[in-house]
């Protein structure tokens, strides 16, 4: 056996301690202290961050919403009784990482939770993009004015209160009166014109949600649609997330130069979820026990909806905001607060819905702040008659009830009227082109209908399609291709609606 010397024992132990390096890791933790309804205060997590996610024992997530000067307020994320598996003394670990979701091509045809994780049984949703569910919205510089309609197949909407690719409009009315209905059209509506859609159902029935689904996938919609669930059966810290991780997966397209749909049904609910945990987290109430940030809330989320600038690739993202009202009432507190933050509002009454006008559209009080400057040129140059035929309308109407003698100007104005008001029903899950909404209003505004039964106008809609479609197919393809109705192609529909009219009557 050799002898080792001395001076080699020393220089191996010289270049390992040189290769010795020590790594030090620091954790953040803290002590819950209180833990109860989906809401945790924690001891001792001095320098969290807002939003951040915290984890607890029993691999349960939260997020750090409220820093105060002893303790940091978490809400829990998971199944509704998550906070189980927690209980006080337990001990809590910082992440280092705000709330993100999953975001990109693979959530497509998907319903996913609050938190982008697949609740469709399709497995695991493969993307390694996401982004955070809370970001800034994008400056002035960064956007440009809203030039391009998004159509939703809805002859009254289109007509009179046109959306614009990038605009806020908010779908408003009482409970049952067809306001998801107008939403979901608006998504099927989108089938081949490039824009991704994205349906927030915050605080819905299970069943409900799975029947909105059905009905995209029937229509072909689910392809370019994510549906975020945070059902009624969802925790509250679910549903005050789900429309905010809506609008970060739909901001990945519009930052990728596309264009993108959101629809919020809706915000009534989800402010009574940001109402409930804020009740809980002992922030101090204010108008009907709403927080004082309830304005903000919807705030920061609705102005996340632009139209870019052509330096950022031009993407947009709309939003459809839905909120329910009582009784009609849209002068409440979260209403009104809603209505000051879009660009308009699509008004659906009651009353209107069960005399048999669907959708139920209030054109009185519904409007459009942007529209107009993004509506088709054919469209803008017929729509006008639309909106005074209806308003004279409804305005004679009500003066009819004092039994007055009327003379024939007003007698034709009330015909032309209730003409006009059957042309624009239109039955559920059926969005027509904007070549097919241009041709019939063109026949209702011109007086085409004004001597026809009120009954038949339904029917005079299909027949004249087909007739169209038949022997006049140019006309259609002409407004289609050019968003334009030029004279040339005026005149050969007034003649192809005076040769029709003639063959319908004599049926």
């Amino acid at each position: 056996m050799n002898n080792l010397k001395p001076e080699e024992i020393t220089s191996i132990i010289k270049s390992e301690l040189e290769n010795y390096t020590t790594q030090l890791k620091t954790d953040s933790v803290g002590t819950v202290i209180q833990v109860g309804d989906a809401i945790a205060r924690v001891y001792g997590l001095d320098d969290v961050m807002v939003g951040e996610i915290i984890e607890f024992p029993n691999n349960v997530f939260g997020m750090a919403v409220n820093l105060e000067e002893d303790s940091v307020g978490v809400i829990i994320f998971g199944r509704d009784n998550a906070d189980r598996f927690i209980k006080e003394g337990d001990t809590v670990k910082r992440t280092g990482k705000i709330v993100d979701v999953p975001v990109g091509e693979a959530l497509k045809g998907r319903v996913v939770n609050a938190l982008g994780q697949p609740i469709d049984g399709k497995g695991p949703i493969k993307t390694d993009k996401r982004r955070p569910v809370e970001s800034t919205s994008p400056d002035v510089i960064s956007r440009q004015p809203i030039n391009a309609p998004l159509q939703t197949g809805i002859k009254a909407v289109d007509a009179m209160i046109p959306i614009g690719r990038g605009q806020r409009e908010l779908i408003i009315g009482d409970r049952q009166t067809g306001k998801t209905a107008v939403a979901i059209d608006a998504i099927i509506n989108q089938k081949g014109k490039g824009v991704y859609c994205v349906y927030v159902a915050i605080g819905q029935k299970i069943s409900s949600i799975v029947a909105t689904a059905e009905v995209l996938k029937q229509h072909g919609a689910m392809e370019y649609t994510t549906i975020v669930s945070a059902s009624s059966r969802s925790t509250a810290s679910s549903q005050f997330l789900a429309p905010y991780a809506g609008c970060a997966m739909g901001e990945e397209f519009m930052y990728n130069g596309q264009d993108v749909l959101v629809i919020y049904d809706d915000l009534s609910k989800h402010a009574q979820a940001y109402r409930q945990l804020s009740l809980l987290l002992r922030r101090p109430p204010g108008r009907e026990a709403y927080p004082g940030d309830i304005f903000y809330l919807h705030a920061r989320l609705l102005e996340r909806s632009a139209k870019l600038s052509d330096a950022l690739g031009a993407g947009s993202l709309t939003a459809l905001p839905i909120i329910e009202t009582q009784g009609g009432d849209i002068t409440s507190y979260i209403p009104t607060n809603v209505i000051s933050i879009t660009d308009g509002q699509i008004y659906l009454e009651t009353d209107l819905f069960f005399s048999g006008v669907r959708p139920a559209i209030n054109v009185g009080l519904s409007v459009s702040r942007v529209g107009g400057k993004a509506q088709a040129k054919a469209m803008r140059k017929i729509s006008g008659k639309v909106r005074l035929d209806l308003a004279q309308y409804r305005e004679l109407v009500a003066f009819l009830q004092f039994g007055s003698e009327l003379d024939k100007a007003t007698q034709d104005q009330i015909t032309r009227g209730e003409k006009v008001v059957e042309l624009l029903k239109q039955g559920q899950y059926v969005p027509q082109s904007l070549a097919r909404q241009v041709m019939i209003i063109y026949t209702g505004v011109n007086g085409f209908l004004d001597d026809l039964p009120t009954d038949s106008i339904k029917k005079f809609e299909v027949d004249f399609f087909q007739f169209i479609a038949a022997k006049y197919p140019g006309i259609e393809n002409d407004i289609t291709t050019s968003g334009d109705i030029t004279d040339a192609t005026a005149d050969a529909l007034k003649k192809a609606v005076t040769e029709f009219k003639a063959e319908f009557i004599k049926k």
